[in-house]
C-alpha cells in the first residue's frame, strides 16, 4: 500500500484501477508525491489502448494546444516567443555537493539547492488543470535494451507527441521484473496566456536528478524541454550507461544495402546540429533504423544498436523535395503528424523556410498574424515536425527488432571549411574515438550568428547531453569498443563542408552517398586506401567509379587531390584546440589521451618538414 492511495483514487477517479493493476509502489509514490505538490484538479491515467491515445489527442484540440490543419490527422502547435528551443542555461544536472567538482564545467547544481528552487515553483502549478499520466518504453519493449518511462504532464500536446515518438509501455510496466528500474518525468507548462503559451518563463527550470532517474520540467512547452523521453531520458540513459558499461549516443542508425553483393551493413553516426545527420540517415536508396538516439550493448559478443524511438522530431527548415525527398513526401501526406512553429496559410496548410514550393503572402505563425513584408520569418528556425517512423518508405525491416542490429561502422561528421577530408577511416577504434570523436567540431557561419569561422567543440556530438565526467565518458567509449577486439566496428569520419579556394562547397549534397558506399566497401576489405597521419583515405580510381555509378557524375583528379590532401598546420591547430577544451572541461580525462594527441602533433610537424604543409594523396610514406 502506498501512503498516497487515497489521494490517487480521488484524483485518478475511473482511471485509478489501471494504476492499481500494475502493483508498483515506486510508481505510486512518484505520482502521489508530485500530484500532491502540483495540485492538478484531476488526473487521467492512460494504458496502451487506442481509446486512451484518442482521448489525449482530442483533449489537446479542445484545449487549443493543437489545431487541425487541412490535411486529415495533421495538427499545428505553437510555442510562445522565447520558448522555441532547448533552454541550456536552465537545464541543470542535480548532483550531490561532494560530486560537483568531478563534473567539471558541466551545468550542474547541488541537489539540495535544486529542490529548494523547485518546490516553490511546483507548488500548485497544475491547479485548475487535468494532468495526464502515460507509460512508455525506450527501445523495443520486453528486450535487452528496454527502459520503462513514466510521464506526468499537464500538457496533452506533450503526451500526444510522446505517443507518436515512443512505444507505449503500460504492458511493459505490467511485465517488468525489476519494478524499480524506470525513468520518471514531471512536467508542467505552468500559467498560460490567452494564446495558451507559458507566462512565467523566468521560472523555467529543467532539472535532472541523475541519482534517482527523475526529471523536472517547469514553465516550458517546447518539446525539447518537455517531452521527457527525448533529451531528458537521453541524459538519464547516458548516466545509467556510464555506470553499467554500455553506451547511449546521439546517433542515427542506418542500413546501407548492397544489392549487387546481396548484403546489408549497419552504420551509426554522430553529427552536431546542422552538420548533415538527418540527411545522411535519409540518403535516397539507403534504409533508416533511427535518426537521433541509439543505445549500444554487447549482445552475445556482438556490438549491437537499438533505436530508442519509434518516431522523428525533426527540424523542418529547408526540408524540400530536392534535398530530402523521402521526408518531404511524407510531410505532404494525410497522416498523424504535428507541426510546430511554422506558418499556417490561408488554405490551412503548413509552410516553412526552405520548403521549395510557392508560399502564401499571409497567414499565422508563432508570432501571430504574419505577412510576407513583415519582419518575422515565415517559420521559426527551429520549427519542427513530429511523425511516426513507420510512415517512411525507406524504413529498414529491422527497425523494431528487440535485439537491435549488428553495427559494422561508426561515423563521426563535423563541419569545417579547411581541415578534414570528405571521408576517412581510422586505423583502429581507440584512434577513432581520440582523433575523430573527441576532436569533433562545428564551424559557425556568418549567416547563422554573425561571426564566421568559429570552431565550436562538439565531442561525440553529445556535449549538451553528457551527464557524468567527460573524461570518464571518453574512457567508457574507448573501453566499450575495444572489448570486441577484431570484431569491433570500423570508425569513419566525414566532412561535407570543405570549401574550394573560391569559397564554394567542394561537392554536392548527394556526394555523401559516395562516401557511404566507400565506407561500406571498406568494411569488407574491397577498397585499398592510402595511409596518412589521420587514417586511411580513398584512392582516386575507386571514387571515380563510385561517382559515376551512383550519381552519374564525373569526378576529376584535380578535385580529388584538393579534397583529400592532408593539411598539417590545420590539424595541429585542431588538436591544440581539443587539448585546451578538455583541459578546461574534463578534469578526469586520462593523461594517455593527451600523450596520444601530443604524439600526433609531433608527427604532423615531422610530416610537414618532410613533405610540406599540404600532403597530396599517396605522397605520405611515413616519417
Amino acid at each position: 500500500m502506498s501512503k498516497y492511495d487515497t489521494l490517487l483514487q480521488e484524483k485518478l477517479g475511473d482511471t485509478y484501477p489501471k494504476l492499481a493493476a500494475l502493483n508498483n509502489e515506486k510508481l505510486n509514490n512518484f505520482l502521489g508525491e508530485y500530484i500532491e505538490l502540483c495540485s492538478p484538479d484531476s488526473v487521467y491515467f492512460c494504458d496502451d489502448s487506442d481509446a486512451d491515445a484518442e482521448y489525449v489527442r482530442n483533449r489537446s484540440l479542445e484545449l487549443g494546444e493543437e489545431k487541425k490543419l487541412a490535411r486529415a490527422n495533421t495538427t499545428m502547435h505553437y510555442d510562445g516567443i522565447g520558448d522555441q528551443a532547448r533552454d541550456k542555461p536552465n537545464t541543470k544536472y542535480m548532483v550531490p555537493a561532494d560530486k560537483l567538482a568531478a563534473m567539471g564545467k558541466l551545468n550542474c547544481i547541488d541537489t539540495e539547492k535544486a529542490m529548494a528552487e523547485l518546490k516553490p515553483i511546483m507548488t500548485n502549478i497544475m491547479l485548475g488543470k487535468q494532468a495526464i499520466v502515460k507509460l512508455f518504453c525506450e527501445c523495443p519493449t520486453h528486450g535487452p535494451f528496454s527502459i520503462g518511462c513514466v510521464q506526468l504532464t499537464d500538457s496533452c500536446y506533450v503526451a500526444h507527441s510522446e505517443d507518436i515518438l515512443y512505444r507505449r509501455g503500460y504492458q511493459h510496466f505490467m511485465d517488468m521484473e525489476d519494478k524499480d528500474d524506470f525513468f520518471r518525468f514531471c512536467h508542467s507548462a505552468g500559467e498560460l496566456d490567452e494564446k495558451g503559451c507559458c507566462v512565467n518563463l523566468q521560472n523555467r527550470r529543467i532539472f535532472q536528478d541523475l541519482d534517482n532517474n527523475l526529471v523536472f520540467s517547469m514553465n516550458a512547452q517546447y518539446a525539447g524541454n518537455t517531452v521527457g523521453l527525448k533529451k531528458h531520458s537521453m541524459r538519464l540513459a547516458i548516466n545509467k550507461s556510464g555506470k553499467e558499461g554500455w553506451l547511449c549516443e546521439h546517433m542515427f542508425i542506418m542500413n546501407i544495402p548492397n544489392e549487387e553483393k546481396a548484403r546489408s551493413t549497419y552504420f551509426v553516426g554522430a553529427f552536431p546540429s546542422a552538420c548533415g545527420k538527418t540527411s545522411t540517415a535519409m540518403v535516397p536508396g539507403e534504409k533508416i533504423v533511427g535518426d537521433d538516439i541509439a543505445y549500444f550493448k554487447n549482445i552475445d559478443g556482438e556490438f549491437r544498436a537499438a533505436n530508442v524511438e519509434c518516431g522523428i522530431f525533426g527540424i523542418v527548415k529547408d526540408v524540400n523535395g530536392d534535398d530530402d525527398p523521402v521526408i518531404f513526401a511524407t510531410l505532404m501526406e494525410e497522416k498523424e503528424m504535428i507541426f510546430s512553429n511554422v506558418l499556417t496559410g490561408p488554405d490551412n496548410n503548413p509552410y516553412w523556410q526552405g520548403i521549395g514550393i510557392d508560399t502564401p503572402e499571409t497567414g499565422v505563425n508563432f508570432a501571430g498574424e504574419w505577412t510576407e513584408c513583415g519582419d518575422t520569418p515565415i517559420s521559426h528556425g527551429n520549427a519542427r515536425y513530429t511523425l511516426r517512423m513507420d510512415y517512411l518508405n525507406n524504413l529498414d525491416s529491422a527497425w523494431n527488432d528487440k535485439a537491435g542490429v549488428k553495427v559494422d561502422g561508426v561515423l563521426y561528421g563535423g563541419r569545417d571549411s579547411d581541415t578534414c577530408v570528405p571521408c576517412e577511416e581510422s586505423c583502429c577504434w581507440e584512434d577513432g574515438i581520440i582523433m575523430k570523436a573527441c576532436t569533433l567540431e562545428s564551424e559557425t557561419t556568418s549567416a547563422t550568428i554573425g561571426q564566421e569561422g568559429v570552431r565550436v567543440p562538439q565531442p561525440m556530438a553529445n556535449l549538451d547531453f553528457i551527464t557524468y565526467p567527460i573524461g570518464d565518458y571518453v574512457k567508457n567509449n574507448i573501453d566499450f569498443g575495444t572489448q570486441f577486439g577484431d570484431a569491433c566496428p570500423k570508425v569513419f569520419s566525414t566532412n561535407y563542408f570543405l570549401l574550394t579556394k573560391e569559397g564554394k562547397f567542394c561537392t554536392s549534397k548527394l556526394a555523401k552517398k559516395v562516401w557511404l558506399h566507400w565506407f561500406e566497401g571498406r568494411v569488407y576489405g574491397e577498397y585499398e586506401a592510402y595511409e596518412t597521419p589521420t587514417g586511411f583515405i580513398p584512392k582516386y580510381e575507386d571514387l571515380k567509379v563510385l561517382f559515376k555509378t551512383l550519381l552519374d557524375e564525373d569526378y576529376s583528379l584535380e578535385e580529388y587531390t584538393y579534397q583529400f590532401s592532408i593539411r598539417c598546420d590545420a590539424w595541429i591547430a585542431k588538436l591544440e584546440r581539443a587539448k585546451a577544451f578538455f583541459a578546461d572541461m574534463a578534469p578526469t580525462l586520462s593523461q594517455d589521451v593527451y600523450v596520444y594527441w601530443d604524439k600526433k602533433i609531433e608527427e604532423f610537424k615531422a610530416s610537414k618538414a618532410k613533405y610540406g604543409n599540404d600532403i597530396e594523396p599517396g605522397d605520405w610514406k611515413g616519417i
